[in-house]
């Protein structure tokens, strides 16, 4: 968020990043808009995601909006620092980024139809930071929980690609992982924007479309 962007864009090595603890976070056990779980054991028939793409009020604000998102949550992955907290974040020494999960049902809402609010919702090309929040954990980057979810975030990759290409825009630097972990943020940050309306978002896209092949 604004107020506390960290100005250090150099990923932290995994031996100098902060020690941790070993309890989690204690999140509120419902979603606050959809008023569904915010930690279960999903069904066979819902799909899990993660996307960094800078301040992580906005961006799960954008995916609960969604029809056939089932929940969403926000919290810290793709670091080493276990159960941070924000402030650890924030100093850039856990190597974490801010992250949404996406908890959605394919049979509703595409993978495609997922990824394309992700691409067209923030400016995949600005390395570490978005906007006016610069820092490590503002990255763009796409965290995957199976084959296909990776097959599909990286042939939409090079579609957006060809698109930004044609408005003369920049390189994507997204990265597109297999999720490793996601610790939750803290209890005031899950649908912050709901909580708090007038509270700050500074997540914009490009203007350019994500043309995917959208099959929904």
């Amino acid at each position: 968020m604004f107020g506390f962007s960290n100005k250090k864009q150099e990923m932290v090595k995994a031996s100098h990043a902060l020690p941790g603890r070993d309890e989690p976070i204690i999140v509120p056990t419902a979603h606050h808009v959809l008023n569904t779980p915010l930690k279960t054991d999903w069904s066979l028939n819902q799909a899990v995601i993660y996307f960094g793409m800078g301040c992580f009020w906005g961006a799960e604000r954008k995916f609960w909006t969604i029809d056939g998102v089932f929940t969403t949550a926000v919290g810290y992955g793709a670091g080493f620092t276990p159960n941070p907290t924000y402030e650890e974040v924030c100093s850039g020494l856990t190597g974490h980024n801010e992250l949404v999960m996406v908890v959605y049902e394919p049979s509703i809402v595409s993978t495609e139809a997922v990824l394309k609010t992700f691409w067209e919702s923030h400016d995949p090309t600005q390395g570490m930071r978005q906007g006016n929040d610069i820092g490590t954990q503002y990255r763009s980057g796409i965290y995957v929980t199976n084959e296909e979810q990776y097959a599909l975030a990286k042939q939409s990759e090079a579609r957006f690609q060809s698109a930004l290409d044609k408005a003369g825009l920049g390189a994507i630097t997204t990265e597109v992982l297999h999720a490793k972990n996601f610790y939750y943020a803290e209890r005031y940050h899950q649908q912050y924007l709901a909580k708090n309306p007038n509270g700050y978002c500074g997540l914009g896209g490009t203007g350019v479309s994500c043309q995917i092949g959208l099959n929904v």
